[in-house]
C-alpha cells in the first residue's frame, strides 16, 4: 500500500478575472477612455503534479506564482478551469486563520462543527473533545463567540481540530505565522509526528528553514508552472536564486 498516489493534480489550470471598475459610472468612463475594464489573470497554468503517501512537499514561489492557488485546487475550496484535482483518504488543513468556523457560535460549538466538517463523527469528536481543548489551550475563551478571538485563538483552535481528525493528507498554507512561539513549536512538533506517522503534507510558507525542517521535496512555482522538482533543499536554493 506504501508509496500510492495521496495527491494527483492533472493538466489542472485556473484564471480569474480582475475587475478595474466597481460601478456602472467607472465602467462608462472608462469605455470612453477605450481603458479596459477587466483583465485575466491566470494564476495556474495546465500543470501536472503527483504527491505519494507519506512526502512531505513545500510548494515554493514568489507572490503570486500559484502556490495558494494550487493549494485550494487540492483542498476543494475552488475547481479548476480544466483538468481534474484528486486526493485520497481524509483530508484537513489549515488554508485561512478561522476558516470553517462561525463567528456566532462560541469555541466549544465551533468544536463540534468543524470536526463534523472535516469527517469526524458525533461519537469520535465527543470521545476526543477534551484532547482538542487541552490542545488548543484558549482556557475560559472556550464558551466565547469565536468572532472576539484573536487570530492567535483562531489558529489554536482550528489547528488543534484538524490534527485530531487524524488526516491523510495534511494542508498547510502560511497560517502558522501567527501564533505565539510557543504553540508555533507545540504545532510543528505535532505537524513532525504526523509526518513520521507516515501522514502526507503539503506545505505554503515563505518560511525556508521551516521548510527545510518540515519537507523532503521542494515544488517551485513560477508564474504559474512548475520551473523546479526534487530535494528540498536544492529546491530552496534555488528558490533564494529567484528572488
Amino acid at each position: 500500500m506504501a508509496g500510492r498516489v495521496a495527491v494527483s493534480v492533472e493538466g489542472a489550470s485556473k484564471h480569474f478575472r480582475l475587475r478595474h471598475t466597481h460601478s456602472l459610472k467607472e465602467g462608462l468612463v472608462w469605455a470612453v477612455q477605450g481603458r479596459p475594464r477587466h483583465e485575466d489573470f491566470h494564476a495556474l497554468a495546465p500543470l501536472d503534479l503527483e504527491v505519494r503517501e507519506g512526502e512531505s512537499v513545500a510548494l515554493l514561489g514568489r507572490n503570486g506564482s500559484g502556490k495558494s492557488t494550487l493549494l485550494k485546487l487540492v483542498a476543494g475550496v475552488m475547481a479548476p478551469d480544466t483538468g481534474r484535482v484528486r486526493v485520497r483518504g481524509r483530508l484537513a488543513g489549515l488554508l485561512e486563520v478561522g476558516a470553517g468556523f462561525h463567528p456566532d457560535l462560541t469555541g466549544r460549538e465551533n468544536v463540534h462543527l468543524n470536526a463534523s466538517i472535516l469527517g469526524m463523527g458525533p461519537a469520535t469528536i465527543r470521545a476526543r473533545f477534551e484532547e482538542i481543548v487541552a490542545f488548543a489551550d484558549i482556557g475560559p475563551f472556550l464558551d466565547t463567540q469565536v468572532r472576539f478571538y484573536s487570530s492567535g485563538m483562531f489558529l489554536r483552535l482550528a489547528f488543534s481540530v484538524a490534527v485530531h481528525t487524524e488526516p491523510d493528507v495534511f494542508l498547510v498554507d502560511e497560517v502558522l505565522a501567527v501564533g505565539d512561539e510557543a504553540f508555533r513549536d507545540k504545532c510543528l512538533t505535532r505537524i513532525e509526528q504526523l509526518s513520521a506517522e507516515g501522514r502526507t503534507l503539503v506545505v505554503v510558507s515563505h518560511d525556508l528553514p521551516l521548510v527545510e525542517r518540515l519537507c523532503g521535496r521542494g515544488v517551485v512555482l513560477d508564474a504559474g508552472r512548475v520551473v523546479h522538482d526534487g530535494p528540498v533543499v536544492p529546491a530552496v536554493e534555488r528558490l533564494r536564486a529567484v528572488l
